[in-house]
């Protein structure tokens, strides 16, 4: 599904995806990055992560299926972050509808006084409305859809995946040789990540 040719063979990034177990934004409780060099996948990592406080809300296990049990055992924010860093410091960073996973980010960073990390980030909902303004939503699995990609929908690597596919289709569509110039093409600012 990565292995692409041509004018996006220069594609640099990693997508990132969380998952909460609450509306607070420290709670994530699952993760997935993948990282794409010379427009292919490389590489991934995802984890669930126990969150610091366990307090799980209905609608949040409804949509991502991530109970506390499931959760009881597994690795805190703290603890994956060094592999996190290893992955993303000074990279550009992929999201779909980037303010809510760099909002998880940084309240996890806050919750444990972590060391700062720097990248720089941009949305893959912002990049899709801009290259495919047709579609009747840019909600991740009508994006899937129109890839036409079976996905599981809030699994964080599935998500991941489909996030780090935006950019490569989209860089093909409007020949951009890399990130930067198809956010520039497209009139999309890559944001630092503050934390």
């Amino acid at each position: 599904v990565f292995i692409v040719t041509g004018v996006i063979k220069m594609m640099n990034f990693v997508a990132i995806d969380f998952e909460t177990a609450s509306s607070e934004r420290n709670s994530a409780c699952s993760v997935a990055v993948v990282d794409i060099q010379n427009g292919r996948m490389v590489s991934s990592y995802n984890t669930l992560i126990k969150p610091p406080s366990m307090d799980f809300e209905a609608g949040n296990i409804e949509i991502n299926g991530i109970t506390p049990e499931m959760v009881a055992d597994a690795p805190t924010f703290a603890d994956i972050y060094p592999r996190l860093r290893e992955m993303m410091e000074n990279r550009m960073v992929t999201a779909h509808n980037a303010p809510f996973d760099m909002g998880v980010m940084r309240s996890c960073i806050w919750q444990y006084h972590l060391p700062k990390i720097k990248f720089d980030t941009c949305c893959t909902v912002q990049i899709s409305r801009k290259v495919w303004p047709e579609l009747t939503n840019h909600k991740l699995n009508t994006l899937g859809d129109f890839f036409k990609i079976s996905f599981t929908h809030h699994d964080a690597l599935d998500d991941a995946k489909v996030c780090a596919k935006i950019p490569l289709v989209a860089g093909r569509t409007i020949d951009a040789p890399d990130i930067y110039s198809l956010l520039d093409k497209i009139g999309i600012k890559a944001r630092p990540f503050k934390c």
